[in-house]
């Protein structure tokens, strides 16, 4: 049986996505302000709605790892069979967000493991549950296997048994930009740009392969080296990095589920006691 506190880690990890959706402009991401979601093709009110989708099975990861108590192979296995029905769920509602199902469903259930944990707490456990292999995860491979197979990338998983270092660095830039004044907005962005300026994304290495990765690596590099989404040397550097994106049909989607993380262990912190 679920708990309120299953309920409530659920509730916060779609309510980052949510607000990571929310955020624009997002180089070559979905945009708000756009009624058809120009670098999706997607409505942008379907993928907030299929965000909600995520709600069952994050609560039913969050019940799972309570029940297990430690990041066993056990509860690996039930996070992966949970993952695979909400994947199937989401996909009725619209789809997407795999990415942020997995980052949010290895966090939720780190954070239900160790309630108040503290960040570097919660992304430690949230590694040694990664660490155990899915032994009934279809063995077919993904475009994100494939990428980081030809290229040595890390990609979606290698980043979780790394414990998460983009959601740390993310978290990181979160704090210091509010700390030096920075709009909750820009400083998100300036959060999300922090990650797209060394992940190695694998959605981008298919797309826009070696050379085209470190082109966006550089554009977001360059955003930061600006001043930031706050000041107006980095705003004008944001949309030209945005423009530039969506003329070359290039979409860092692995940066995104990142920033939802660093969101969630930040509602987390405040939270905490």
């Amino acid at each position: 049986m679920n708990s309120p506190e299953d309920e409530a880690l659920a509730h916060a990890a779609v309510d980052a996505l949510v607000g990571q959706l929310a955020l624009a402009p997002k180089p070559g991401l979905p945009d708000p302000r756009d009624l058809t979601a120009r670098t999706t093709r997607r409505d942008h009110r379907a993928l907030r709605w299929s965000a909600r989708a995520l709600l069952p099975g994050l609560t039913a990861m969050a019940a799972a790892a309570r029940r297990t108590g430690e990041p066993s192979p056990r509860l690996r296995a039930e996070l992966g069979a949970i993952g695979r029905s909400t994947e199937h769920t989401v996909g009725l509602a619209g789809g997407g967000h795999r990415g942020a199902l997995w980052t949010l469903g290895l966090l939720v259930a780190a954070a239900a493991l160790i309630p108040g944990a503290d960040p570097a707490e919660t992304t430690a456990l949230a590694k040694h549950i990664a660490a155990h292999p899915d032994r009934r995860a279809p063995r077919r491979p993904s475009r994100g296997s494939m990428m980081s197979a030809k290229y040595g990338a890390a990609g979606a998983r290698g980043e979780a048994r790394a414990g998460f270092p983009h959601v740390r660095r993310a978290l990181d830039t979160l704090t210091a930009a509010r700390a030096q004044g920075a709009p909750e907005p820009q400083a998100r962005l300036d959060a999300l740009l922090t990650v797209m300026s060394t992940l190695q994304d694998t959605e981008l290495l298919y797309t826009a392969g070696p050379m085209g990765l470190r082109h966006v690596q550089a554009g977001a590099r360059g955003v930061l080296e600006a001043g930031g989404t706050a000041t107006e040397p980095g705003a004008v550097a944001l949309r030209a990095l945005d423009t530039d994106l969506i003329s070359r049909a290039w979409i860092p989607r692995g940066s995104a589920p990142l920033l939802a993380g660093a969101l969630f262990l930040d509602a987390q912190t405040e939270l905490s006691p």
